[in-house]
C-alpha cells in the first residue's frame, strides 16, 4: 500500500519549512510529507495522489493566504479526500474564522502560531487525529481500479479482459461511489468518458481498447523472433495443449490469442466431467493452469493480439495480425474455438453490455444478486452458467427452444438444474425483443408451439445460442464447410480424390486442412466434438502430425 501523506500548506516558505521539519522529525517512519506553497498547486498535486490512489491522513493548512484561504483550500480538497482530519494554522485574528469552520467545513481542529514546543502543542494534537484517521479509514486498494458504470459496455469489455486473464482490480461503480465519479470527472476534464482505468503508478487510460490496456500491463503483444517452427493461432483448450506440447518437444512455439486464454472454457463457472478433477474445477483454473505449463516450456504468448489473415508462400506459412505486422513459420495451427452465435432480436445489439451479455459474464454476476436473471439456452454452457448465476440472482429463468434440457446439455448438469430451486427452465420459448433506455429493463419472449407473446421484466440475459467458428483469417485458402468450420484429414476426400490443388503425394493428415502444414484442432474443426477434453487431446495430436509435416518439407 502507498504511504499515507501528510499535506501542509502556507505561502510564507520559512514557515512552511519550519512545519516540514517537524513533521518530518515525528512522523517520517509513517507518513508521506507533501507540502505546498500555493493552493492550486496543492489541489494538482492530491489530484494527482489521488490517480495513484494514496491515502492522505491529513491536512495542516494556514488560513491566511493570497488568492485561496486555508478554509477555502480545505473545502476544495475535501472533495477528493473527505476523510482527511483538517487542521488550520491560525494567528490570533483567524480565531473567529477557524471557530467558524468547524461547521462550514468540518474542521478538526485549529493551531495558533506558533507551535513551539512541538512536543507540547504540535504532536499531541496531530497524533491524536492520525490515530482516530487510521483507526477508522479503510485502507485502500493497492492495484488496478476500473471506474465506470454496470450499463457501459466498454466498462463490461475492459472488466471482462481483466478477469478472464485473471489480473485483479478494483471496481468503481460511478453510480454508486461520489468520490469516483469526481475522480473519473478530474482526470477526464469534467467528461464522462467510461471505463476509466487506473494503475499504481499513476497512469490511466481514457476509454481504452483491451490492447491498450495489455500493453500497459506489460502482456506481450509483439513476437521476439522473425520465424517460428509452430504458430498457433487461438489459446483455448486446444490451442493450449498444442502450445505445452509443441513447446515440450522443441518446437519453437508462438501463440497468438485475441483476448484471453482459455477460450469460451475459460469463462465456464465449473467444469465437473474433465479428466481427474473428480471436485470439477473452474475454468478460468484450468487456462491459469494450462498458460503456465506452456510458458514454462518457453513459448511465446501474445495477448490481446488478433490474426486476421493467413497466407502461404511455400514452403513457409505467415500470419498478419491486426496491427499489420506479420509472424512466420514452418507450420500452422488453428485453434480458435467458437464464438456465441448474437441474438438476432430488436433492441438486443443496443443493450449488449448494459444487461445483455454473451457468455457467462462471470465479472457481472455478483452484481445480479437477489434480482431476476434470464439465461438464453440450451446446452452445457448454459446450464454451467444458470448454476453459476443462481448463487446470487433471486432467481434464474433458463429460456430454452428444445423441448427438453437433456437434448442438448449432460445429464449431471441437467440433474443439478432439477435440483436448483431457484431456477426455472421454460421450453420451446424464444427471445423476440429486448427493451431499455440505457439498460435492459424487459424482455418479451414467445412460445414456439402456440406463438404466444408475454413481457416480462429483466435485470440481465446472458446469452448461449450456439456457435460460430471465427475463420474469416482462412476464407479462401482453406476448405470449409457451409458453417464455416475447417474440413480436415479423411472429411477432405471425396470419391477417395485429395483437395483440388493438394500438391504432396500422400492423403492430408488427420487434421490437417486443404493447405499442407496448416492443421485446426478443438471446436473450429468440422465434426468435432465440442467438449472440452476432446479438444485438449486434439490440440496434443496436431502436434503429433506437425512433427509428421516437418519431415516432409
Amino acid at each position: 500500500m502507498p504511504t499515507p501523506a501528510i499535506m501542509i500548506l502556507d505561502d510564507e516558505p520559512q514557515v512552511l519549512n519550519a512545519v516540514e521539519r517537524d513533521l518530518r522529525q515525528h512522523y517520517r517512519r509513517d507518513y508521506r510529507i507533501v507540502k505546498s506553497t500555493n493552493g492550486q498547486d496543492a489541489l494538482e498535486a492530491l489530484k494527482k495522489l489521488k490517480e495513484r490512489n494514496t491515502p492522505v491522513a491529513l491536512f495542516l493548512v494556514d488560513q491566511r493566504m493570497p488568492n485561496m484561504t486555508g478554509t477555502e483550500f480545505i473545502a476544495d480538497a475535501s472533495v477528493l479526500y473527505p476523510l482527511a482530519r483538517k487542521v488550520l494554522l491560525t494567528a490570533y485574528a483567524d480565531t473567529q474564522a477557524a471557530i467558524d469552520s468547524i461547521n462550514d467545513i468540518g474542521l478538526d481542529y485549529y493551531l495558533m502560531k506558533p507551535w513551539d514546543p512541538p512536543e507540547q502543542n504540535l504532536y499531541p494534537v496531530l497524533d491524536d487525529l492520525l490515530s482516530d484517521w487510521s483507526a477508522t479509514v479503510p485502507l485502500p486498494y493497492d492495484g488496478i481500479r476500473v471506474a465506470g458504470t454496470l450499463w457501459s459496455a466498454n466498462s463490461h469489455t475492459v472488466k471482462d479482459f481483466l478477469a478472464r486473464n485473471q489480473i485483479p482490480y478494483q471496481w468503481l461503480d460511478i453510480e454508486l461511489d461520489t468520490e469516483a465519479r469526481n475522480l473519473v470527472e478530474a482526470v477526464g476534464d469534467g467528461q464522462l468518458r467510461l471505463p476509466v482505468v487506473f494503475f499504481p503508478d499513476g497512469n490511466t487510460l481514457i476509454e481504452p481498447t483491451i490492447l491498450e490496456v495489455g500493453e500497459k500491463l506489460g502482456l506481450q503483444t509483439k513476437a521476439e523472433k522473425p520465424f517460428y517452427d509452430l504458430i498457433i493461432v487461438g489459446a483455448g483448450p486446444a490451442g493450449l495443449a498444442a502450445a505445452v506440447y509443441g513447446g515440450s518437444e522443441g518446437l519453437t512455439t508462438v501463440m497468438i490469442e485475441k483476448e484471453a486464454t482459455g477460450g469460451q472454457a475459460g469463462t465456464s463457472s465449473r467444469i465437473e466431467n474433465y479428466l481427474g478433477f473428480p471436485q470439477g474445477l473452474t475454468g478460468a483454473d484450468l487456462a491459469r493452469r494450462a498458460t503456465t505449463q506452456a510458458l514454462r516450456f518457453g513459448v511465446e504468448l501474445l495477448r490481446p493480439q488478433n490474426a486476421v489473415k493467413v497466407r502461404i508462400e511455400d514452403p513457409y506459412r505467415h500470419v498478419v495480425l491486426a496491427d499489420g505486422s506479420e509472424i512466420s513459420g514452418r507450420a500452422i495451427i488453428i485453434a480458435t474455438g467458437v464464438n456465441v452465435r448474437r441474438l438476432d432480436a430488436p433492441g438486443v445489439e443496443d443493450l449488449t453490455g448494459a444487461g445483455i451479455y454473451y457468455g457467462a459474464a462471470l465479472t457481472e454476476a455478483a452484481f445480479y444478486r437477489d434480482q431476476d436473471v434470464f439465461v438464453v439456452g440450451g446446452a452445457n454452457s448454459a446450464g454451467q452458467g444458470a448454476m453459476f448465476f443462481s448463487r446470487y440472482a433471486r432467481k434464474v429463468t433458463m429460456l430454452v427452444r428444445s423441448s427438453s434440457l437433456e437434448s442438448g446439455m449432460s445429464q449431471y448438469l441437467v440433474d443439478q438444474i432439477g435440483n436448483t430451486e431457484n431456477i426455472d427452465v421454460v421450453l420451446r420459448t424464444e427471445v423476440v425483443e429486448a427493451i431499455g433506455e440505457s439498460r435492459l429493463e424487459k424482455i418479451v419472449v414467445s412460445n414456439l408451439d402456440t406463438n404466444k407473446k408475454e413481457t416480462l421484466e429483466a435485470a440481465a440475459m446472458f446469452i448461449f445460442i450456439g456457435a460460430v467458428p471465427p475463420t474469416d483469417l482462412v476464407s479462401g485458402l482453406v476448405e470449409r464447410d457451409r458453417a464455416g468450420f475447417i474440413v480436415t484429414g479423411s472429411n477432405l476426400m471425396v470419391d477417395g480424390k485429395r483437395p483440388k490443388g493438394w500438391k504432396p503425394n500422400r492423403d492430408p493428415f488427420l487434421l490437417e486442412t486443404s493447405i499442407p502444414g496448416i492443421f485446426a484442432a478443438g471446436d473450429v474443426r468440422h465434426h468435432s466434438m465440442k467438449r472440452v477434453a476432446s479438444a485438449v487431446g486434439e490440440g496434443a495430436v496436431a502436434v503429433a502430425l506437425v512433427h509428421q509435416y516437418l519431415k516432409t518439407v
